[in-house]
């Protein structure tokens, strides 16, 4: 397993090469962001370890160019800071982990171990089907430059079909993702927020994307899939 450490304080990088080295890891160590994405970019890490303050673009400039980029090698970040806002800020930009100093060697050891488990599927911090976007994090939704505004259960039913993309939705599962086990509402509920979801996502925009499968559920077609069995209403 190959990792790369992306660390600009010496002693410390050579420490973490050192114990992961031992481990039986192959290492290669970067000490800029520049380096790093370089590097990410060039060669198939299992699994990279950022340090957030580095010169010139820091750990979270280099984890958002990298998922960007398509590279999506699991990243822990190391940090001397123990903020909330950093954590939260390093998760959103693509972190899959979060480390602070002074930390022991065991449990970063571990926690490389589980990144690497999980392995490197996609990942993207902001998700998209044809022009149709939307940022989790940011709490923000697009249809080409158009900004879309939409109340919360839209943007959670939204969400839901942009994470699954031409995959059928049936109404239980929807109804499982975006209400809460508590919810004893109105039995068409799915078919309502789909309409409106529909109003302000396809209509406008002249497209007829959010598809009704009948006897199924629902799906969001991507632009190159056809699925001639299915009907939008």
């Amino acid at each position: 397993m190959r990792v790369l450490v992306v660390e600009d304080e010496v002693r410390m990088a050579a420490l973490i090469k050192r114990g992961l080295e031992e481990d039986g890891y192959a290492v290669d160590v970067a000490a800029t962001g520049t380096d790093a994405i370089w590097q990410a970019g060039e060669f198939p890490y299992d699994a990279v370890l950022l340090d957030v303050m580095l010169p010139g673009a820091d750990g979270f400039e280099v984890c958002r160019k990298l998922r960007e980029d398509g590279r999506w090698a699991p990243i822990l970040m190391l940090t001397a800071r123990d903020e909330v806002t950093d954590r939260i800020r390093g998760l959103d930009v693509g972190a899959d982990d979060y480390l602070t100093k002074p930390f022991s060697f065991g449990e970063l050891a571990a926690r490389v171990r589980a990144l690497i488990r999980r392995g490197g599927g996609d990942r993207p911090t902001v998700l998209r089907v044809g022009d149709l976007a939307l940022d989790p994090a940011s709490r923000r939704a697009w249809r080409g430059e158009h900004e879309l505004v939409l109340s919360t259960k839209e943007f959670a039913l939204l969400e839901l079909f942009l994470r699954h993309p031409d995959e059928v939705l049936s109404r239980t599962t929807i109804l499982e993702h975006v209400w809460d086990f508590a919810y004893d509402g109105v039995s068409n509920v799915i078919d309502q927020y789909v309409s409106y979801l529909r109003r302000k996502v396809d209509r406008p925009y002249g497209v007829e994307q959010i598809e009704t499968v009948r006897g199924a559920g629902y799906r969001l077609r991507s632009p190159a899939v056809d699925h001639r069995a299915a009907r939008t209403e």
